[in-house]
């Protein structure tokens, strides 16, 4: 550059040479060690400002060069200034974009996004959580703790919106336009989710090639910090191209999706269970008026007419689902039907629940759900050799599906416990001992377990 200088000026510059390879070189040196960590997380405030606001950078270089000159009265005509300030301005744009796409291309910039409402006790848990992202961006929804407080102090981009209705996928899109484009990766949790260690390093990884989006496990509910209920989710993606859709239940729509599925980033539900979800039903039903040929939330809304003691409307609605062409997905079809059976035990109807969970078990014969559902059934009517024909065949079943939401019943001492009662009613107490004893196994601190063995240790030794 002090040579392009010397040839373009016959004059006498060494002084401003001499500075500026001082600065340069000093410029470069701390470049070089900003970078030694590999990853833009470390980079200055600076460098990140320069990146971002390349044309506030050109002007306070201008303005540096119009400095020095004039500290250095060089006596310089104005086409020779104007000639040192491009000559400056190239220089330092070659140094930028030089740093930029040889050093950062290998880089990618890592947002997390989340809405959230009143979750104070979750904010330094969630931001010691995504504290590998580059930023962190939330949309409140009406706080009126101090959630706002703690996210700015902890770092977060805050922004507070009310949203009136309140559906989600507003709310969503909402806190997703928070986020600049310049960003690559966007990964979307909720205050009340802590990301597993290391995340930022799998993400990147993942997304070296022409990935859109990333399926990973997600605990949604722990119990002693083992999960019980888990499957994958999918709120993982890149920055541009993608909504998301639905009053409740909402999900990320994208096109020309490149999905990769990984189990090294885990993501853990600990939820308040102090918060109301009776707002759920009027949002599905909500999402039902406005798509009424979407399965998904159809089998949605059957569930939670369900969960509201509302069976009649919950039959009704979850046979809509199993009768939508689009309707598909077995996982989703078994589960539909376990929860029409449900209904029908709920109305007394025993018969038409068995007919129900003899097709759910047709329809994914992979899964242990319908199986144990049909154990409860059969627990009801006092079919004890039932019962025992069907544990078995649930415990062939070793690992559970993680497409769909499965029952933590179905995995934890449940299947044993059943057992157990089933073969002391029918007299075979060395069985019934041996599976309260599997059961306690796994559920140590049961009492009722623990009873239920003693009456049964008392009853071997009356014989």
């Amino acid at each position: 550059m002090a040579f392009l200088f010397i040839k373009l000026q016959n004059l006498s510059i060494e002084p401003l040479m001499c500075s500026a390879s001082t600065l340069a070189a000093s410029f470069a040196e701390g470049i070089n060690k900003q970078f030694n960590n590999c990853s833009i997380v470390n980079t200055s405030p600076a460098f990140k400002f320069a990146l971002e606001y390349p044309s506030g950078i050109n002007s306070l270089v201008i303005a540096v060069s119009l400095t020095i000159a004039v500290s250095l009265r060089l006596q310089f005509s104005i086409v020779k200034i104007a000639v040192i300030i491009l000559v400056v301005l190239a220089g330092y744009n070659f140094v930028l974009a030089f740093f930029s796409y040889n050093i950062l291309g290998d880089f990618m910039k890592v947002a997390v996004y989340a809405i959230c409402k009143n979750e104070s006790k979750f904010v330094d848990r969630f931001m010691d959580s995504v504290s590998e992202a580059d930023d962190v961006f939330i949309l409140d929804t009406g706080s009126t703790d101090d959630t706002i407080d703690k996210l700015k102090k902890r770092g977060a981009f805050v922004k507070q919106e009310i949203i009136e209705p309140f559906r989600f996928d507003i709310a969503r899109n909402k806190s997703l336009e928070m986020v600049p484009d310049y960003y690559d990766i966007c990964v979307c949790v909720d205050l009340d989710e802590v990301i597993s260690p290391g995340f930022r390093d799998e993400l990147i990884k993942l997304f070296s090639d022409k990935t859109t989006r990333i399926r990973y496990i997600y605990n949604w509910k722990l119990i002693d910090n083992k999960p019980v209920v888990s499957f994958y989710a999918d709120k993982i993606h890149k920055r541009k191209g993608y909504t998301w859709k639905h009053p409740v239940h909402e999900v990320l729509v994208g096109e020309e999706e490149v999905i990769k599925t990984t189990d090294n980033i885990i993501i853990n539900h600990y939820p308040d269970e102090t918060k109301s979800r009776s707002n759920y039903l009027e949002l599905l039903e909500l999402s039902i008026r406005e798509e009424p040929e979407d399965d998904r939330n159809m089998h949605y809304l059957g569930r939670e007419y369900m969960y509201h003691k509302k069976y009649n409307e919950s039959i009704d609605t979850l046979i809509k689902h199993l009768n939508l062409k689009t309707s598909t997905w077995k996982d989703e079809r078994c589960a539909s039907m376990q929860y029409i059976a449900r209904c029908y035990q709920n109305l007394n109807r025993f018969e038409e629940a068995r007919m129900w969970l003899e097709k759910a078990i047709k329809e994914a014969p992979y899964l242990r759900e319908p199986y144990v559902e049909m154990m409860f059934l059969n627990y009801n009517l006092e079919e004890w050799e039932l019962l025992i024909k069907y544990s078995y065949d649930a415990l062939k079943i070793k690992k559970h599906n993680k497409t769909y939401i499965n029952e933590p019943f179905c995995y934890d001492h449940t299947i044993y416990d059943l057992l157990s009662i089933a073969y002391f009613n029918l007299s075979n107490y060395a069985k019934a001992l041996d599976c309260v004893n599997k059961a306690i196994e796994i559920s140590p601190n049961i009492e009722r377990l623990k009873e239920n063995k003693k009456t049964i240790e008392d009853k071997i030794n009356l014989l």
